[in-house]
């Protein structure tokens, strides 16, 4: 019987990362936690009850309602992977939204919310067999993870991806409007205070920029292998 490793996937937004993270945990029977979403979970409960907008933080009011905030991912046979539930309710398509996206990043910079997930976080995985993707799986949440990808793209490369994921939708939105929240989201997670997005200097970085997801995923099961071999 093969050995349970843990799998960090790191990188900029929009670089694919939670699609390549779902597609080994399948092909591996691996436990996926996607903690971008935990974190766009946590922005859409501070954007419902008025803590966070676009141009206000009202941190120390979020701090204080952290403990009424539950989070769970609950695997849905039909999509083939577990959505995100905020107190006992499916938000996976409202965290998903330009909107949520526009204010995640604020609300991850502080260290109370980030300590409350890592926690969590470091609770799912404890047994190995998971694969993560986040901003700082490797260097924070599993300093020692078996294999550590660092995923980068180009930003317009990226806000294109993100375009056309958004338009396929349904959603009304603008490239221009993307692009710059992609570029805004990458200052603000390299730049803050608490854990901020870096290349740890055991991570593998993969540049899928002029990549499709077919050779990323053989690429990237080439090096899980190695680690399992």
């Amino acid at each position: 019987m093969k050995k349970k490793i843990t799998i960090a996937i790191d990188g900029f937004s929009s670089t694919g990362k939670s699609t390549i993270a779902k597609l080994l945990a399948k092909k591996y029977n691996y436990i996926y936690v996607d903690t971008g979403a935990m974190y766009r979970a946590v922005s859409l409960y501070a954007k419902n009850n008025k803590f966070v907008g676009k141009d206000f933080l009202k941190k120390e009011e979020l701090i204080s309602s952290l403990k009424e905030v539950s989070l769970s991912f609950k695997y849905n046979e039909e999509l083939g992977f577990a959505e995100m539930f905020l107190n006992d309710k499916n938000v996976e398509k409202e965290i998903r939204t330009l909107e949520v996206s526009q204010l995640v990043s604020k609300v991850a910079t502080i260290s109370q919310v980030r300590k409350k997930l890592v926690a969590e976080q470091q609770l799912m995985g404890s047994n190995g067999g998971i694969v993560m993707d986040g901003r700082d799986i490797g260097s924070v949440v599993f300093p020692n993870a078996d294999l550590k990808l660092f995923m980068t793209a180009s930003a317009d490369k990226r806000a294109t991806r993100r375009y056309k994921e958004l338009i396929d939708r349904g959603d009304s939105v603008n490239f221009e409007e993307i692009l710059f929240n992609v570029q805004e989201r990458d200052r603000i997670d390299s730049t803050r205070e608490d854990s901020p997005l870096i290349i740890t200097d055991d991570a593998i970085e993969f540049d899928n920029s002029d990549m499709g997801i077919t050779e990323q995923f053989e690429r990237i099961c080439s090096l899980v292998e190695l680690k399992l071999s």
